[in-house]
């Protein structure tokens, strides 16, 4: 396999894995000293799913068949809030989670998602495999949970909307846009001039179809993947937000694992998270045009008056409170002074 996949190569790759590769089904995995479950709100054929499965098969092979992981994508085991109880609790040992959610248990796991605070990804790997993301494992570490070392890329995210693209700020005002059960989000929207409307991603498309939300907001790939596409009409490229998936793995599940196996895991789980930052960057390319022909609209944006908007209405100065001075200080030595 190559280090970068192109889009067709990664839904090959994710179905072929599926098919070949028992332990990565659902369902219960052969004998093994520990068998473990990876749940994700993911399809398949995503990118982390496609780089998990190899990293899974490395797993096996290395730990002679010690360490057998099966893979529940696709929510399958319920929402994220129901998942990571779950995942609390020790009824899953892995989950894969964007951080802005986790916020809900670790508040300071969603500083990466502050509004427009990273220019490029670039910073964003400064950030989070630097200083940064080590203060947020640290918080992480203490709701009994641990997170690997390399955050996955879920990438920028744009804003979708059935009703008008966002050009500017008085195109947000009243907006009803669905955002993840997040403080974060809730915060941002609010002070942009939405109607933030908190929904769990499972429950997404059917809530656009319906007109519960009529717009919101993801990487061109979950937009692309979860054929977002059918119930929304344009993309509005904001590029407000970075979002990552953490691994995370039951605290005592890790634990029951000697320091080998551990080892073992934590060196496949890594590597699969620096692969899949190269596929997304190649998958974003192509998906502009692949989302066009499917019948989306795109613009660009002036960010700088929507970020504006943010700072006069304290959004910064909010934040800046909430996760205290030193991690911002750590934040702003990636993004430079944000107030």
């Amino acid at each position: 396999m190559t280090n970068t996949l192109n889009r067709r190569t990664l839904l090959k790759a994710g179905s072929t894995a599926v098919i070949a590769a028992p332990f990565i089904g659902v369902g219960k995995a052969r004998a093994a000293e520990f068998n473990y479950k990876f749940a994700n709100n993911l399809t398949i054929d995503h990118p982390v799913n496609v780089r998990m499965a190899a990293a899974i098969k490395r797993i096996s092979e290395e730990s002679d068949g010690r360490v057998e992981i099966s893979v529940f994508p696709s929510s399958q085991l319920g929402s994220d809030t129901d998942t990571l109880n779950q995942l609390r609790a020790g009824a899953v040992e892995f989950f894969t989670l964007s951080g802005l959610i986790l916020a809900t248990l670790v508040p300071l796991a969603s500083i990466n998602g502050i509004g427009f605070a990273f220019p490029n990804k670039g910073k964003v790997w400064d950030a989070m495999d630097g200083e940064l993301g080590a203060h947020v494992r640290e918080a992480i570490s203490k709701s009994g949970l641990i997170a690997m070392d390399k955050i996955f890329d879920n990438g920028f995210r744009q804003i979708t909307t059935s009703t008008r693209p966002i050009n500017g700020p008085e195109d947000l005002k009243g907006l009803k846009i669905r955002v993840p059960p997040s403080p974060l989000w809730t915060s941002m929207f609010n002070a942009l001039g939405t109607a933030p409307v908190s929904i769990n991603w499972n429950e997404v498309y059917t809530s656009l179809q319906t007109g519960v939300a009529d717009a919101q907001e993801n990487a061109l790939s979950t937009i692309d993947i979860f054929r977002i596409y059918e119930v929304q009409k344009y993309v509005s490229m904001t590029n407000h937000m970075w979002d990552g998936f953490w691994f995370l793995a039951n605290e005592r599940a890790w634990d029951a694992l000697p320091e080998d196996l551990q080892k073992i895991v934590a060196q496949h789980v890594n590597e699969a998270a620096v692969l899949q930052r190269a596929d997304m960057q190649a998958l974003n390319v192509s998906l502009r045009a692949d989302l066009q022909s499917k019948g989306m609209e795109f613009n660009d944006p002036d960010p700088a008056p929507i970020r504006e908007l943010l700072r006069a209405n304290g959004f910064y100065d909010e934040w800046k409170a909430n996760y205290g001075e030193e991690a911002w200080s750590i934040l702003e030595k990636s993004t430079g002074k944000l107030i």
